[in-house]
């Protein structure tokens, strides 16, 4: 499992999970995955995130970081 960010939110219109990837948002269009469920939604965008990953890597991009959270 990455460390990058997913944002899961549901579309009446679709009738699907939406999942976006904040650190990539300036790189790629969003959402950039769907699923019909929670968890394949989420295994959609692991999958994304290693395809991208993998891509910017064989080009030579360079790749985002992932956000973290500083707790206190």
């Amino acid at each position: 499992m990455s460390r990058y960010s997913m944002v899961l939110q549901w579309s009446d219109e679709d009738e699907l999970f939406l999942v976006t990837i904040p650190e990539f948002s300036d790189r790629v269009v969003m959402p950039c995955t769907h699923g019909k469920t929670r968890e394949e939604a989420i295994n959609n965008g692991e999958e994304v995130i290693e395809m991208y990953l993998e891509a910017w890597e064989t080009e030579g991009e360079p790749i985002p970081e992932p956000s973290t959270l500083l707790v206190a």
